[in-house]
């Protein structure tokens, strides 16, 4: 079977190409599934999309009127599918649920570390030979505080680092996680974590109880001097709240690896175009921020991993299996997926 696969990286492509060979044809594209490139799917039963598409009713409704009946998202978050239009098609959707937690852990301390020790700014000064100190100062992270917000396996092997690092660990999450608990961990209320926290970094999955959940009341109640770190998804942070607070003055450093809006710019060259997002543009020019574009799960074996996992979705859907990694089998919705 030839499968069609969205927003491949050029880097991924190797690893997709090795995954199936043998066994099936993909057809990589570097273009990402929306309502315009939708109808490139006519004619494709399968279809493996990026963690950037748009699967909204619509989309969904043009690739079933194309003959796709299965789509494989290779991330974790589904926040991007419209799961019971999905269903009423009759469609198949699966993502990889677990992949590489170490990736996108290492990756927030890399944030973190880069805003306190102000690393871009030494950078950008010592490749012009300016080798003065001024304004590089960062702070020992022994003995402070770290907050995790969501504590799962990403937010567990972030504690780890911390624990190494001789920090004070706070958690918050539905459901504490014993292991957090062995490391020193103390789970808190949301809103004292903001409060007593150094650094902060967010590790939950963006739904509709999470959405916007450092908002302009918890960046009111975070420490002036505190560092966030957001790995995880966008629209966990009210953007526009978070510049306020940066024009007044506050917070030590913001590491951001995904944007609210970030569908339209991350993953593409815009170097040459008139950026007309006021919030993007404005978090950019603030000196303690640094942006990346959600490449914090983009390590070899991270990718490896999510390759595989969706390599065995397609499988399973060819021979009438399901996994814990499909939302929606042939049309049927599981409890879990609601």
């Amino acid at each position: 079977m030839e499968i069609v696969a969205f927003g491949v990286q050029a880097d991924e492509r190797p690893f997709l190409d090795k995954a199936f060979a043998g066994r099936h044809q993909v057809r990589s594209l570097d273009v990402f599934l929306n309502r315009d490139t939708a109808p490139i799917a006519r004619g494709y039963e399968i279809v493996s999309s990026s963690v950037n598409a748009d699967l909204g009713a619509d989309v969904l409704q043009t690739l079933a009127a194309g003959g796709t009946k299965m789509i494989a998202q290779r991330s974790t978050g589904f926040n991007n599918i419209d799961l019971e239009a999905a269903a009423d098609l009759g469609m198949s959707i699966g993502r990889v649920s677990f992949y590489s937690p170490h990736a996108v852990a290492e990756f927030a301390w890399t944030l973190a570390l880069a805003v306190n020790r102000r690393i871009v700014r030494a950078t950008n000064r010592t490749r012009n030979f300016d080798f003065r100190l001024d304004g590089l100062m960062g702070r020992d992270l022994r003995g402070r505080t770290a907050g995790v917000v969501g504590t799962g396996k990403i937010g567990e092997a972030f504690t780890r680092i911390a624990h190494g690092f001789g920090m004070n660990l706070l958690g918050w999450d539905l459901a504490e996680n014993p292991r957090c608990i062995e490391l020193g961990m103390k789970y808190v209320t949301r809103e004292r974590l903001f409060a007593e926290a150094d650094l902060i970094t967010l590790h939950v999955p963006l739904v509709a109880d999470t959405r916007r959940l450092v908002d302009a009341a918890a960046l009111d109640a975070m420490k002036d001097d505190a560092i966030l770190v957001n790995s995880s998804r966008g629209g966990l942070v009210d953007t526009a709240a978070l510049v306020e607070t940066l024009k007044a003055g506050r917070l030590t450093g913001v590491g951001l690896d995904v944007y609210e809006e970030e569908a339209k710019f991350f993953f593409f060259d815009k170097s040459l175009d008139i950026i007309d997002d006021d919030t993007l543009a404005r978090l950019m020019t603030f000196g303690n921020v640094l942006v990346t574009s959600h490449q914090a799960y983009f390590t070899e074996e991270a990718v490896g991993q999510i390759v595989e996992t969706t390599v065995a979705n397609v499988e399973d859907y060819l021979a009438h299996r399901t996994n814990e990694n499909m939302l929606v089998t042939r049309g049927q919705l599981p409890t879990a997926g609601r």
